[in-house]
């Protein structure tokens, strides 16, 4: 009993927390024999053609601020191309993009997802470098030109931007939740991409190889993860770009990120089940080192040993076998009224901040067992219900 809890908490903290130390103490060795990393430098005429690819259902609210986000984005004068496809939209989405000329719209009224749409707009794109943001996010105006530059070096098949959550004094648990979680993932990404490589990438904003881009199934749930790792798998490494950041609002509340996470479960166990190859360390070691730490543990047992971490702890505290597993089992405890707190204040909008941490965490976790269970029980479509997003 007692070398199943020390195994289930290290498991757990190695997943939240260890990676990131482990993480963070070998960039710094390998900055100590190599020096720091210097970002390339490339003139306007070396940088590569590239067209920027946005796939938009029903995005009246958000996609004239879009069209103006993009064509605003800074990069050599002939270099960029924009393409929109808005399959299945049945609101004015359209006919908006209709009215910018600079713009190639794609539409067809039949809704078949969106790894469809980007199937077909990938049909369009005949520049050296594409890359793809989603209609309710927002591009700094350096982010093309951040990405596009270190496609100077021959070994990057991919570049990941930066995902940056808008949050105000007022942020209730979906928001500073979302917030933070993405501040440490960034981190995470930094030193990942340091190492060697991101582990795919997010679908706000990230970029690929024209040349390397690789159609996924029809059916796939995380496209813009499963698109960047098959080309991590073919030996590229995935470069993260912090200067590159798309800004979008958090869920609505947390009932619409919760959705939102139990669907992104539900797809990562479908890409761990068809990158099987990259769980053998033998062709990859560092990636696979990566990619296990990173993505799989979380998406897999991890919260099934808090729960067994928690069960266990409390078998040995009661057993008598020591204070320190009493004090432990006593932490535990408190985390947990901490998030059953802060789900309470959250129902009656009293924004308490510390407790949205442990609450967001429950939720995550949750959402990952979730996930799990609706991937092998049901049918998991790959049109996306759309998580509603503050306005």
């Amino acid at each position: 009993m007692i070398a199943v809890f020390w195994i289930s908490l290290f498991i757990a903290f190695y997943t939240f927390v260890g990676y990131g130390f482990l993480l963070y103490f070998i960039i710094k060795i390998k900055r100590f024999f190599k020096g720091k990393p210097v970002l390339p430098v490339v003139a306007d005429d070396d940088l590569p053609t590239c067209t920027l690819v946005v796939a938009a259902y029903n995005e009246e609210h958000f996609i004239e601020q879009k069209i103006a986000n993009s064509l605003q984005l800074n990069y050599p004068q002939g270099k960029l191309k924009f393409v929109f496809v808005t399959d299945g939209s049945s609101d004015r989405t359209p006919e908006i993009i209709g009215q910018h000329p600079q713009i190639q719209l794609l539409h067809r009224p039949e809704r078949a997802g969106k790894i469809a749409a980007v199937h077909r707009a990938m049909e369009y794109v005949d520049t050296e470098v594409v890359v793809f943001t989603d209609a309710n996010t927002f591009l700094n105006a350096e982010a093309i030109t951040r990405i596009c530059r270190h496609y100077s070096d021959k070994t990057v098949g991919a570049v990941a931007g930066e995902k940056r959550v808008q949050i105000d004094a007022s942020a209730d648990a979906s928001a500073a939740g979302e917030g933070f979680y993405w501040k440490y993932e960034s981190a995470l990404k930094k030193w990942d991409s340091e190492l060697y490589s991101v582990v795919g990438a997010a679908g706000e904003l990230f970029s690929v190889r024209r040349n390397l881009y690789q159609d996924v199934p029809a059916d796939t749930v995380l496209d813009d993860f499963m698109i960047s790792m098959l080309i991590a798998a073919k030996g590229y490494r995935i470069v993260y770009e912090p200067e590159s950041y798309a800004l979008e609002t958090a869920s609505e509340n947390v009932s619409e990120e919760l959705k939102r996470k139990i669907r992104i479960a539900a797809g990562g166990i479908q890409s761990i089940l068809r990158l099987k190859s990259l769980l053998l360390p033998f062709k990859f070691p560092v990636l696979s080192f990566q990619y296990i730490s990173h993505r799989v543990l979380r998406w897999t047992v991890t919260p099934f040993f808090l729960i067994l971490a928690f069960i266990t702890n409390f078998a040995v505290a009661f057993a008598g076998k020591g204070i320190i597993y009493e004090l432990l089992f006593a932490g535990q405890v408190l985390f947990y009224c901490l998030a059953i707190f802060g789900y309470i204040m959250e129902e009656r909008h009293i924004r308490i901040k510390i407790l949205f941490i442990p609450y967001y965490f429950c939720v995550m976790n949750y959402a990952v067992v979730a996930g799990i269970i609706r991937y092998f029980t049901t049918q998991q479509s790959s049109v996306w219900e759309k998580a509603q997003r503050k306005m």
